[in-house]
């Protein structure tokens, strides 16, 4: 089984008010199916209040890479049998969040 990400950036959700709430409640429906087929691990959405930070060896902390500034909406990770799982998956989500994912795939690791 690999793992994949599925993701969007917080600019392409464009829903508000009551749209808003029935993208939650149609992506959470998604959630439970995932779980319901065995293929969950998690997800959420980034908790945009907090700013990402970059941490070193030492513990000091500065500005996070350019491109983690970047994921910055909502994030689910799968473990599917295939790519083409993954992908109906991803649709499934893009249909539920109300706006396209990108997805990728983790490289296979054994110790995960």
């Amino acid at each position: 089984m690999t793992k994949f990400a599925i993701m969007f950036p917080a600019r392409a959700l464009t829903a508000t008010g009551d749209e808003l709430a029935a993208i939650a409640a149609s992506s959470r429906a998604v959630v439970r199916q995932a779980k319901e087929a065995g293929v969950w691990v998690f997800g959420g959405g980034v908790e945009r209040a907090v700013a990402p930070t970059q941490v070193n060896a030492d513990r000091t902390e500065c500005e996070p890479y350019e491109e983690t500034r970047a994921l910055n909406g909502g994030i689910t990770v799968l473990e599917c049998a295939t790519r083409d799982e993954a992908l109906e998956w991803a649709a499934r989500i893009a249909e539920g969040c109300g706006c396209p994912q990108d997805l990728v795939e983790f490289m296979y690791d054994p110790e995960s």
